[in-house]
């Protein structure tokens, strides 16, 4: 018999009461099929792929599902993982994602599998075998179901650790959130999803052969947790703090990327207007003229083989032709607060991009107002979590998404000393909420900033690189993932030490 249940929502620490779904129809037709009228579901959707681009054909899938009514509100992590059950194929592509939709049940599922056979996959192929998509309805609200055609929530999600770290990815700590809550209770165990993710071995099976969380950038998939990695400085302006007017050139800028890709930079950080306090502010054209001859002339260079190129910028229409003209990442110190069309543009071209926290412009971040914290570590993940939400729900997948606490962006120096030693505190925060957004990289820029000046005593930012390599050294430890330097050289020695005593 065709059963379509919805579960009463039931706190995920307490013990699943016996008898507690009840029915909730509409309507059940004779088939099995479902009409919600207008009302909106969330649901829950696993994607897999290891046939061909794996990362379009998840884009594609996802363009797909939103122009047949399915509205995507939250991204999990990507994963790269090894097949499951039939291991001599491909690696796959795992992640998840949570929507709306008014589409009932049988529809929805219709809808998915004529997006996969659009896609390519065929019939009758062999199951559990390579495809180019793989779409599976994991929850459909509070809904239980099980017709001839369709169990929710999927019957294998708790054997899967490629399918429970996803949909892990997709909940936070937080305890309002209903659906999360029916969720918890539908896994049949009485610590909920956390237990039965424990039970396939939680985080300990991240990171290991078989399962690892990676960024796509510049059309390869990066595990930032194998090291740290560094990003080096090149600013192309004539009043930048530290180095202000030194590359200003084609030349000079093109002789400063060589020396930092042989100092061991793994990122180039490309900027064309400065942020350092009270910097006057350059339009998007001003900055296009001096960013983008030197773009040019280093995404040519062949040291640049496997290097990533970022454009700091928080114009829209400079990420757009940055990225249009070879850049592969958006480094935006206002996080799109500054430009409210960076999201969609970021969107759009479906490019990586880092977020930081700054309150105010430039111009204003270092404002009186701008420097009061109730608990800075908290008020920035916060704060930060806004806009990376706005960007998620804009359309940029929480797996393109890096962050950035913005250390000496409207923040003074006890505050700025609060963010380095509370790194972690950040993540947990912003976990509340999202833990796919608290587990994206995570990137510091400490380099020579004022505070380690005041600090140590050391008015010259120039005079400030042992200083910066301490700082490094305890966001590296703190669990920083990315930092931006101007010396690559001797940070690159501090996070090789650190690297090496996080790995022992």
């Amino acid at each position: 018999m065709n059963i379509i249940r919805r579960l009463v929502p039931i706190k995920y620490g307490s013990q699943p009461a016996k008898n507690s779904c009840k029915a909730s129809l509409s309507r059940l037709l004779h088939d099995g099929s479902v009409e919600v009228n207008s009302q909106e579901h969330e649901v829950v959707i696993a994607l897999g792929s290891n046939v061909g681009d794996r990362l379009n054909n998840f884009d594609n899938a996802l363009d797909r599902m939103k122009k047949s009514g399915i509205r995507i509100t939250r991204h999990g992590c990507l994963y790269e993982t090894e097949p499951a059950y039939v291991t001599d194929q491909p690696h796959f592509l795992n992640s998840a994602v949570r929507g709306k939709t008014k589409l009932d049940p049988h529809t929805l599922l219709a809808v998915l599998k004529e997006i996969e056979r659009d896609m390519g996959r065929t019939a009758g192929g062999i199951r559990y075998g390579p495809r180019p998509i793989d779409l599976d309805i994991l929850f459909y609200g509070s809904w239980r179901i099980n017709t001839d055609d369709l169990t929710v929530p999927h019957e294998r999600i708790w054997e899967r650790p490629f399918v429970m770290g996803p949909l892990i990815d997709l909940i936070g700590f937080g305890r309002d959130d209903d659906n999360v809550e029916s969720w918890h209770s539908l896994s049949g165990c009485s610590g909920g999803l956390f237990e039965a993710w424990e039970k396939l071995g939680g985080e300990s099976v991240v990171g290991k052969d078989g399962m690892k969380r990676v960024f796509p950038v510049a059309n390869q998939l990066w595990n930032w947790s194998e090291k740290t990695s560094i990003m080096g400085v090149v600013n192309v302006t004539p009043d930048s703090f530290s180095d202000g007017g030194k590359y200003l050139s084609v030349e000079s800028a093109v002789s400063r990327v060589r020396s930092l890709i042989v100092d061991g930079a793994d990122f180039v950080d490309l900027g064309a207007q400065s942020t350092r306090p009270m910097a006057a502010k350059l339009s998007p054209e001003q900055e296009l003229e001096r960013l983008i001859p030197v773009l040019e002339a280093v995404k040519n260079l062949d040291e640049m083989e496997g290097k990533l190129i970022s454009v700091d910028t928080f114009y829209s229409q400079v990420a757009l032709e940055a990225i249009d003209k070879g850049a592969h990442l958006v480094n935006d110190v206002s996080a799109g607060k500054l430009d409210p069309e960076m999201h969609h543009v970021i969107a759009s071209c479906k490019a990586p991009y880092v977020a930081m926290h700054m309150r105010g412009d430039p111009g204003t971040m270092q404002n009186e107002e701008n420097l009061v914290y109730e608990d800075v570590c908290r008020d920035v993940a916060t704060e930060l979590y806004a806009s990376i939400r706005s960007a998620e729900l804009s359309g940029v997948a929480a797996w393109r998404m890096a962050i950035d606490p913005g250390i000496g962006f409207s923040k003074n120096t006890r505050q700025n000393l609060d963010i380095l030693a509370g790194l972690q505190d950040i993540r947990s925060e912003i976990g509340k909420k999202s833990l796919a957004m608290s587990r994206a990289p995570l990137l510091i820029g400490p380099s020579r900033k004022r505070f380690l000046g005041e600090i140590c005593g050391r008015p010259s930012a120039a005079d400030r690189d042992p200083a910066t390599v301490a700082a490094v050294t305890a966001g590296v430890l703190g669990g920083a993932d990315i930092v931006r330097v101007h010396n690559v050289r001797d940070n690159r020695d501090a996070v090789k030490l650190c690297d090496a005593i996080l790995q022992r």
